[in-house]
């Protein structure tokens, strides 16, 4: 299997955005390359020396590369792409907007992105580290997690993440049993399981993230009984659905895009107990107010909102009647 890589040649302050609606017309990845330097925060949160002699001047440039599986059709893509690109110029600045082609493999991409992802730390206690690299400290009362993502969406250092994270934190009890739709690794039930959660349910749509979320099961050493995996379609399979909300959840966490919350949220009410939290993310600040507003069109109010860069996360609870 093969990937049509398209390249684009942007701005720093247009590469979140344009990496978004790159996601929502369907790329399967996609990777930044720019010289905007660590801040001192991101610097001592990593586990690696950054060597000032060999940083670039920031430019001010962003090179996006995003993939589109090789049985898609290149000109459509290309059109979607160009329109995409003629709507964000008309109100925002993206540099030169060029394209440019290309084709890869699918394990040079899924190895290639491997020698980036290094050791990081989320918070005072939380630390992510690929399966493949050492550790070689951490402090006492760490919480270590071992991941290997492979294809799927999760290795904790996206701020979509780390937003999601903040919230289940605050939920998190010996008790919780937790729903995570669009699991992709699993780090979101890992670091649940990990915390003190008493189970966790996962689904994707995709089975190699099912796959990818039970090897992360078994590399962090947590059993069967705490977790479950499901390869489904909650939002097209009302029979699904149905099985998945036969039990109730403390939490349901979602941490993908906004327009797939915003249907999401006419049927969490399905899975989530009377009292449970609805932790979602993956939601760019363009479209908070029309997930505030679906949220209380089906009777739940943001109980705390949390934002980083151009990403908001949102804990969301039933409105009392």
């Amino acid at each position: 299997m093969g990937w049509n890589r398209i390249t684009i040649r942007t701005v720093t302050s247009a590469e979140d955005m344009i990496s978004y609606e790159l996601t929502e017309l369907g790329a399967a990845g996609v990777e930044v390359e720019d010289h905007v330097p660590l801040s001192k925060e991101e610097i001592d949160e990593m586990f690696i020396e950054v060597l000032p002699d060999h940083e670039e001047p920031d430019d001010g440039k962003a090179v996006l590369h995003c993939y589109f599986d090789e049985s898609e059709n290149l000109e459509d893509v290309t059109i979607k792409i160009q329109t995409m690109l003629g709507r964000l110029k008309s109100f925002m600045d993206i540099g030169e907007g060029r394209i440019e082609y290309g084709f890869t493999k699918e394990e040079d991409w899924i190895n290639n992105w491997k020698k980036f992802f290094k050791p990081i730390r989320l918070d005072d206690t939380i630390v992510i580290k690929p399966t493949w690299e050492t550790l070689t400290e951490h402090k006492d009362g760490d919480v270590v997690i071992e991941i290997d993502p492979g294809t799927a969406f999760g290795t904790g250092s996206h701020e979509t993440t780390r937003l999601c994270i903040e919230g289940l934190k605050e939920e998190i009890h010996p008790e919780t049993v937790m729903l995570d739709v669009g699991c992709g690794s699993g780090i979101l039930s890992i670091i649940a399981l990990k915390l003190g959660a008493k189970k966790t349910v996962m689904t994707d749509i995709d089975p190699r993230a099912v796959k990818a979320a039970e090897e992360n099961m078994d590399v962090n050493h947590l059993s069967r009984e705490q977790y479950e995996t499901h390869f489904g379609n909650v939002l097209e399979d009302e029979e699904f659905a149905r099985s998945l909300g036969e039990k109730k959840y403390n939490i349901v966490a979602a941490n993908i895009l906004a327009d797939v919350i915003l249907p999401l949220t006419s049927i969490v009410d399905l899975f989530l107990k009377e009292d449970g939290a609805f932790v979602i993310s993956g939601i760019i600040e363009t479209k908070e107010q029309e997930v505030l507003s679906q949220l209380k069109k089906y009777g739940f109010f943001a109980e705390k909102t949390r934002r980083m860069k151009e990403w908001v996360s949102i804990t969301a609870r039933r409105r009392r009647k």
